[in-house]
């Protein structure tokens, strides 16, 4: 039965087999017919009309598409547009310090553009620091190992007629542009932002126009835990934000001509490595400078086509705006020179302006107060990266200038903080940060005590101001036009022709940071601070901007630079830092071209303002809040003078003329012999010397700050004496000992260097020790000689830094400083003192 069974529904099966795909087909035939006798149906393409139904348009340089309902945006991009350059340019909207973001902050700028690649479009990052030369076969080969930087790539939507539609709100909210958010401090304690926000980073404003597309996005992090809060500004530091303007620029089409660098002036640039030279110095590195062209080609000196046009914000405080416009037209007698005629201009923005400060069609001197200011003056600028021309600039002002208020951590603690630096997140690639502003505010507060201790009256005050904003322009405008810093520029005047000077031109050049110029003897007091721009800032715009009639023209001009006036060293020369660059006279705080005597000045008229300070700052029924703020800024003087007089120790001077140049001397020639024991003795009298610090000690009791709430909260009110002098001291200290520099006295007296490391160590060793070390050691001396000891016994064991010479030098002194510790005498504290001496010593020679 079982096999019956089966073999029925074997049957079944096959029946069912074989005729199902006859009904199919049946079913299929009827379908085709039907098919065929109706009209074919093509398949409808999108359009961009259709995709963009419930978006607000905007024509311009790129078509815009915001959704009205969400915000989001899409690109419409034409076929022509496709493999063309563009210009990136970012800048902060707003941010916080704490967050490495201000207002006004630059990104700096790139060059980018868009490829298609099949059914995408792609935003590439274009490098431009390599150039080869088009008859070159090398030229060939120019994208040889060097990374494509492809920063979006993005689905087409829409083709239609050769345009490409595509969604671009990632381009904008995820970063891609650049870096909103820094990599963050190490320290997990620092303030940091949290995680970026996706649903509240959005687009604010998008303006468009026919050559540029600015889109300004804010940027938002939270952070549930923050274990750093931050300062005031910060409202709540779970929920942070940056706010940032980005710009996508065509590229200028014109008869810009670039012009290349030269060492012996100071122009910002744009490096590029001509790949196909074989030169030593291969380079093409392009100066920024704006495009002024001659109304008159034929006129020696002729309005410009288009002149460089400064708007003052309306958030100027109105009683500064003419001083303001009086520091940028200053700059207008060097482009004269040059052959222009009313190059700068300067206008006001309405207070109805409708574009605001940040468009980039408009260079605009701004203003704030911010709460926590991250400097007094700023002036970056931006550029084409292909040429160099400059495209747009502001000038970045803070209201604290000029506000009897300082930061106590800039001016309490100057001297543990060698080298004042702002180093910000955003933007951070960016050469072009200045920090004259707050170096400034400092100088100009010791202007005005040393003012108002002396009889000054409120005219006078008003004076000082004027010309130190004045300065103060002058520089933020001069680093607008193209010029870096010239930091040997302080150079040109004798100290004897400082005093009574009012030229209104104290430096070669405006781009120094000079020290304020007050005289020893107040009856002779001329100008404080430059009031127009010196020689060198001439010279350098004619360089700049002066249009030759060859390269001998150039030649010649350039030819000049041996001249005293017009002598050059910028920031990467300079000797602010301990151990950085060999050159003193490439510093910072320093004034005339005996820099020794007149920081000795300085030394002498501090101590002179400090023996009346009480009596001469406060009044009744005032707090003792400025009466501390001008201790400290007296002893920031004295710092800056302690710093400047040590770098002639072991410095060498630079030369950076060329060969066969009219006037040049050799590259390196070391100090002279005489000037490096005096600015040894200077630091032993007035920095090292048991006596060096002359304060009244009844002064002491009254450095109190204003009470806040709960402003004590974390740490005592009472001044930090010591700690002060000893942080003074070791930046003299920090300089002399640093490997640089006594290695560089051992290297230089092969070529001609007098003084040898032997006689400045034993010099500083005497200096520290000899004058107290068999008695009563007062403890001020004590923390120096302590901290000296202790710098020697770290040379001794670092073998990785320091020469054999070096250490040798170092462990014989710490053995002198046993010797001289060795004896008994001396009240209690003297005598635990010199065991901790010995004992310094003695751990040094146990070292395996």
């Amino acid at each position: 039965m079982r096999i019956i069974r089966n073999s029925c529904l074997l049957l079944v099966g096959m029946f069912l087999i074989f005729s199902l795909p006859a009904e199919a087909q049946k079913k299929k035939k009827k379908k085709d017919d039907t098919e065929a006798s109706e009209p074919k149906k093509e398949d409808k393409k999108k359009t961009i009309e259709e995709e963009t139904k419930k978006h607000a348009k905007m024509d311009g340089l790129f078509t815009i598409y915001q959704d009205s309902t969400n915000g989001k945006v899409k690109m419409a991009i034409s076929e022509d547009q496709i493999g063309k350059e563009f210009i990136y340019f970012g800048q902060v909207k707003d941010g916080v310090l704490e967050a490495g973001a201000f207002r006004g902050a630059y990104d700096g700028e790139f060059i980018f553009k868009i490829n298609k690649y099949f059914n995408r479009l792609e935003f590439e990052k274009v490098n431009t620091r390599f150039y080869f030369d088009e008859e070159s076969a090398l030229k060939r080969a120019e994208d040889a190992n060097i990374s494509r930087a492809i920063m979006a790539s993005e689905e087409i939507i829409v083709d239609e007629n050769g345009v490409y539609l595509i969604d671009a709100n990632n381009l904008f909210v995820q970063e891609t542009l650049t870096q909103v958010k820094g990599s963050g401090s190490s320290n997990p304690r620092a303030f940091k932002l949290g995680s970026a926000s996706k649903d509240k980073t959005q687009i604010l404003s998008i303006n468009n126009y026919p050559e540029n597309l600015n889109v300004a996005v804010r940027y938002a992090y939270d952070n549930s835990a923050p274990k750093n809060y931050g300062g005031s500004a910060v409202t709540d530091a779970r929920y942070v934000s940056v706010e940032v303007f980005y710009t996508l620029l065509e590229v200028p089409e014109n008869d810009y001509e670039p012009r290349f660098d030269d060492p012996r002036v100071g122009y910002f640039l744009n490096q590029v490595t001509d790949q196909t030279s074989p030169s030593a110095t291969p380079y093409r590195d392009l100066i920024n400078r704006w495009h002024l062209k001659k109304k008159d080609t034929n006129a020696a000196v002729s309005e410009p086509v288009e002149p460089i046009t400064w708007w003052i914000e309306n958030t100027t405080p109105v009683e500064w705006r003419e001083t303001i416009k009086e520091g940028v037209l200053a700059w207008n007698p060097a482009f004269e020179k040059a052959g222009f005629k009313n190059a700068m201009v300067v206008k006001v923005q309405p207070d109805d302006a409708d574009w605001d400060a940040g468009d980039i069609r408009y260079n605009v001197l701004r203003w704030t107060s911010s709460p926590n200011p991250p400097f007094g003056g700023y002036g970056p600028s931006f550029t084409n990266p292909r040429t160099g021309q400059i495209l747009g600039a502001d000038i970045m002002l803070e209201f604290v200038h000029f506000a009897n208020r300082v930061k106590y951590d800039k001016i309490y603690n100057l001297a543990a903080n060698e080298e004042e630096t702002f180093t910000p997140q955003f933007g951070k690639g960016n050469n072009k940060f200045c920090n004259y502003g707050d170096f400034m505010q400092q100088n100009m507060l010791f202007g005005q005590i040393a003012a108002g201790i002396n009889a000054g009256d409120d005219m006078a005050m008003e004076g000082i101001k004027k010309e130190a904003m004045i300065e103060l322009i002058l520089h933020e405008v001069g680093h607008t036009i193209g010029l870096n810093h010239n930091m040997k520029a302080s150079q040109m005047l004798s100290p004897s022709e400082l005093v009574d000077n009012n030229t209104g031109v104290l430096t070669g050049s405006v781009m120094d940071y000079v020290v304020v110029n007050v005289t020893k003897d107040r009856e002779k007091q001329g100008n404080y601070y430059s009031t127009a721009v010196g020689p060198y800032d001439v010279w350098a715009v004619q360089f700049g901007y002066q249009p030759f009639g060859s390269d001998a023209e150039m030649d010649e001009l350039l030819s000049q630079s041996t001249k005293p006036e017009l002598t050059f060293g910028n920031d990467a020369d300079d000797m602010r830092s301990a151990g950085k660059a060999i050159d003193p006279r490439v510093n910072t705080g320093d004034l005339s071209n005996d820099a020794i005597q007149y920081s000795i000045d300085r030394f002498e008229t501090v101590r002179s303002l400090m023996a009346d300070l009480k009596e001469n700052t406060i009044d009744d029924g005032d707090t003792y809040q400025e009466l501390r703020q001008n201790f400290s800024i007296l002893s920031g003087q004295y710092a800056g003078a302690s710093r400047v007089v040590s770098r002639y120790i072991g410095g060498v001077y630079v030369d950076r003329a060329v060969v066969g140049q009219e006037g040049a001397t050799q590259p390196f020639t070391p100090v002279a012999y005489a000037d490096q024991k005096r600015a040894m003795n200077a630091l032993s009298k007035y920095v090292f010397a048991p006596n060096a610090w002359k304060t009244p000690n009844e002064l002491y009791n009254y450095l109190a700050m204003q009470r806040r709430g709960y402003n004590f909260f974390s740490s005592p009110e009472d001044p930090k004496i010591h700690s002060l002098v000893l942080s003074i001291q070791n930046q003299a200290l920090n300089h002399l000992l640093h490997y640089n520099t006594m290695q560089r006295l051992v290297d230089s007296e092969l070529y001609g260097n007098a003084y040898d490391l032997g006689e400045m160590m034993t010099a500083l060793n005497n200096a520290i020790m000899q004058a107290d070390i068999s008695g009563s050691v007062n403890t001020f001396r004590q923390n120096l000689q302590i901290e000296y000891a202790n710098k020697l016994a770290s040379i001794v064991k670092d073998s990785k830094n320091y020469g054999h010479t070096s250490r040798s030098i170092a462990l014989y002194n710490l053995q002198r400083i046993k010797q001289m510790a060795s004896n008994n005498g001396g009240n209690t504290l003297s005598k635990a003192h010199k065991a901790h001496l010995k004992l310094i010593v003695d751990s040094a020679m146990d070292q395996d």
